[in-house]
């Protein structure tokens, strides 16, 4: 509990009087020229325009009088992942647009959508001309994120903060056991070694509203643990089950409204059925809707009812503590085994540039265990963001992470309500043991660089983050027993 008595050292007590400053604003960072759509192995082009992809940005700022307690800027982007140097590229350009502000308080996060544009060079072999390059669009949408960062922080003002709780049935655990102990993600399951799903769900629902001081709901972050990928594949530009959430609430509280999509841990989980697909389709049918629109239905149902309880309580002088550390994660380690295989597989793939995405998949498990043989593997180096607002506990995290993760994290919060944010970064997927032993695309070695212990690291690092920034209130519980 080191780290939690250090930053509450720091920090003033989370109970004294303060003013809530926010902000909100929404860029559209859908590309204007054909681009390469990441998240799949085999090179996609966008040929449409299915939804217009966006980042939508939520500034908070915590003041004693004239003098600033704390700040965050939390952005939420239609993207696969927070590939690595995005976002230095948005600090460095926030820095222009804000020299006064932190840029480490800057928060970039994914919905993981598997139809928005690749943002990092090399990962396939791409036409030569006729698109926008990875390099090109990543500066594109960074100039548009750090523009809807600077105008929520340019804009903030005394506003007011509600938070609440719900059930939305949109995450499935994706990954089918079988009889002989393995598991594969997007299996059969009407086959007859099927044994049923590897891991649970997490159905909670955990939303954050934001109002002006004239009481005008002015932004809203939704928290559900599962990525955006109901409509993956294909080669369109789509904002996935989070474009039919957003014009519904829309609609609703008027098209000011700014959305932002906080993805939970959902390493395992997708919105996509598993079972259960006739009945599911004859529903739908029933009631007139794509699966979209279904998830987007659920969704929309919670927030709403979640909404009517939460306006009940609205805090006006929410206290916001923001807490950014460097921690360091084991990197999993490659077996003689897995190095074999990867290295047969790497070579394979190596003369065949339409294979890129495959030779670098397994050749970077050979790089790993080269680095591991020589003593200079280091560790995974995360910048952990861990927030108090009010009741609230934020955490982020850079990784596909396993469901199991978040929920130990969730259990052992001191907050009485907890958001966990995972691609806060590019850390790919973070298994839990039993993936492991299952096997299988998010389990194995080529897609996971830190694993079941680090990920234990990662839960007790958040938690003792978060304990630090409730210890002034543990402590006063304390002397009251």
């Amino acid at each position: 509990m080191a780290l939690a008595a250090c930053v509450a050292a720091l920090l003033p007590s989370p109970t004294r009087a303060a003013e809530l400053w926010v902000g909100a604003a929404t860029a559209d960072i859908t590309p204007d020229r054909p681009v390469a759509l990441d998240g799949h192995r085999a090179l996609r082009v966008s040929d449409k325009i299915e939804s217009r992809i966006t980042a939508a940005a939520l500034a908070l700022e915590s003041r004693d009088g004239e003098r600033s307690v704390d700040r965050a800027i939390v952005v939420s982007c239609d993207i696969v992942a927070i590939r690595e140097g995005i976002r230095d590229m948005v600090r460095d350009k926030l820095r222009a647009r804000l020299p006064g502000f932190d840029a480490r308080k800057l928060i970039l996060c994914a919905t993981h959508t598997h139809n928005a544009p690749v943002t990092v060079e090399g990962r396939y072999a791409l036409p030569e001309g006729g698109i926008m390059r990875p390099s090109e669009y990543a500066d594109f949408m960074a100039v548009r994120v750090a523009d809807a960062a600077a105008a929520a922080w340019e804009g903030r003002k005394a506003g007011k903060v509600g938070w609440g709780q719900g059930q939305a049935v949109v995450a499935q655990n994706r990954r089918a056991l079988y009889a002989d102990g393995t598991a594969k993600m997007y299996g059969a399951t009407d086959a007859e070694e099927f044994r049923g799903l590897e891991g649970g769900e997490d159905h909670g629902l955990d939303v954050l509203f934001v109002w002006d001081a004239q009481d005008r709901l002015i932004a809203t972050a939704i928290n559900v643990p599962c990525p955006a990928q109901e409509a993956e594949g294909g080669r369109s530009i789509h904002a996935d089950f989070w474009d039919p959430v957003r014009r519904a609430l829309r609609e609703r509280h008027g098209e000011g409204l700014h959305v932002l999509g906080w993805t939970g841990a959902g390493g395992d989980q997708v919105s996509r059925l598993m079972y259960g697909k006739a009945a599911d389709a004859r529903m739908r049918q029933l009631r007139g809707l794509t699966r979209l629109e279904e998830v987007a239905r659920r969704i929309v149902g919670a927030w709403e009812d979640i909404y009517g309880a939460a306006r009940k309580d609205v805090r006006q002088g929410a206290v916001l503590h923001h807490l950014v550390e460097d921690i360091d994660l084991p990197f999993r380690k490659v077996t003689e085994a897995e190095v074999a295989e990867a290295r047969r597989e790497a070579e394979k793939y190596a003369q065949d540039p339409a294979q890129r995405w495959n030779h670098r998949w397994h050749q970077g498990v050979v790089d790993r265990h080269e680095a591991q043989k020589a003593g200079t593997g280091g560790a995974y180096k995360m910048e952990l963001h861990a927030l108090r607002l009010g009741d609230v506990a934020i955490a982020t995290n850079d990784f596909e992470l396993y469901t199991d993760f978040g929920v130990q994290m969730k259990a052992r919060s001191p907050a009485v309500q907890t958001f966990i944010i995972q691609l806060a970064g590019s850390g790919g997927y973070l298994p839990t043991e039993r993936a492991v032993r299952g096997g299988g695309y998010s389990a194995v070695i080529q897609s996971s660089r830190v694993g079941p212990d680090g990920g234990q690291v990662l839960v007790n690092r958040t938690v003792d983050a978060l304990r630090g920034l409730w210890a002034d209130t543990a402590q006063k519980t304390e002397g009251k027993k």
